[in-house]
């Protein structure tokens, strides 16, 4: 039997073969024929990276159901023995400057022998920064450094800048001057939980708490 001739244009026998940069078809024929090739490296990185925004990542895991995926996808796995300890380490550092319990005060003779220090710009207002052997407030010893001074009498001075709350103490005649402090850092009475305006007016106005007397 005879076999059909080809016409003008050869029919063109491509093998589709498997390259380092993908796939590509590979002309068996004298003819040149268009190559096609698709780049399949990397093809998962996009996904991976949109997965890996912030806006969709997951703050925590369990340990127990983390899987090879959350590793790949670099999800944060937190153990609930983690999580507890973050919390305590939160509730350790908060300390509510609108709770009485929290202040002290002392009515002092002078000289008081008390080292002030103001706070960083962001907060202001002034601390004790160390205490003078045999002044009053050192013989006295409810003060301790870090207090932060918020009263002075029925004078506010939570905030003041380091002359003004100074002149304060130094302003007054009385036998001994009464010291409101708070006990705590200043982002605790300054910082976004810190006392409001009002609640310290009104405590230090109604005298803040009992003072302690020099020995």
């Amino acid at each position: 039997m005879s076999q059909r001739t080809t016409s003008a244009a050869a029919i063109v026998t491509a093998t589709l073969v498997a390259s380092s940069s993908g796939f590509a078809f590979v002309n068996n024929g004298n003819k040149v024929s268009t190559s096609t090739s698709t780049q399949l490296n990397g093809l998962f990185d996009g996904v991976k990276e949109a997965f890996a925004a912030p806006a969709l990542q997951r703050s925590t895991l369990d340990a127990e159901r983390e899987t090879p995926i959350d590793r790949w996808m670099g999800w944060s796995v937190t153990r609930e023995d983690q999580v507890a300890e973050v919390q305590a380490a939160a509730a350790v550092d908060f300390v509510d400057s609108m709770d009485a319990e929290n202040y002290v005060a002392v009515a002092l003779e002078k000289p008081m022998g008390i080292i002030f220090e103001e706070n960083d710009e962001e907060y202001g207002g002034i601390f004790v920064q160390s205490l003078k052997d045999g002044g009053s407030a050192q013989v006295e010893g409810t003060l301790q450094p870090g207090d932060q001074l918020v009263g002075v009498d029925t004078t506010k001075v939570s905030g003041m800048p380091f002359d003004d709350a100074l002149n304060t103490i130094i302003s007054s005649t009385e036998e001994t001057t009464k010291l409101l402090m708070f006990r705590g850092a200043p982002k605790q009475l300054y910082g976004p939980t810190g006392a409001s305006q009002e609640w310290l007016d009104e405590f230090i106005s109604k005298g803040g708490v009992s003072a302690s007397t020099t020995a």
